[in-house]
């Protein structure tokens, strides 16, 4: 997902609870699949940056190229104005973006046709 586009608030927003676990049904089961899904969004974003700062790793102890990398900097810069992972995670929950399956119900239904039987 391209997380450059989200249109998630770059501050705190308030919440209604009653907008939360509407999809589920419980707010703490809302809450575990939004911090679920903010934890892949971070790892993505890491992984990302991570992989655009290796193009200007310097394996020199050089202090002034260090410095003058403004290249480096610009990038460093955009990830750390993006949304923080939780408020995209949070818009991405409240607009049914997120696809979840509670795997706990569909295990008790299981074992309670296997007992009927």
């Amino acid at each position: 997902m391209d997380y450059k586009k989200t249109n998630a608030a770059d501050t705190t927003v308030t919440r209604d609870f009653p907008m939360i676990e509407k999809s589920t049904g419980n707010i703490y089961k809302s809450i575990a699949i939004i911090s679920k899904r903010s934890r892949q969004i971070q790892k993505e974003i890491k992984e990302e940056l991570d992989k655009k700062l290796k193009e200007f790793a310097s394996y020199t102890d050089n202090l002034e190229e260090i410095f003058e990398n403004r290249e480096q900097i610009e990038i460093s810069k955009f990830y750390e104005r993006l949304p923080k992972p939780t408020l995209i995670a949070t818009e991405e929950f409240l607009d049914d973006k997120v696809y979840f399956r509670e795997t706990e119900i569909a295990e008790e239904e299981a074992e309670e046709k296997e007992e009927t039987v």
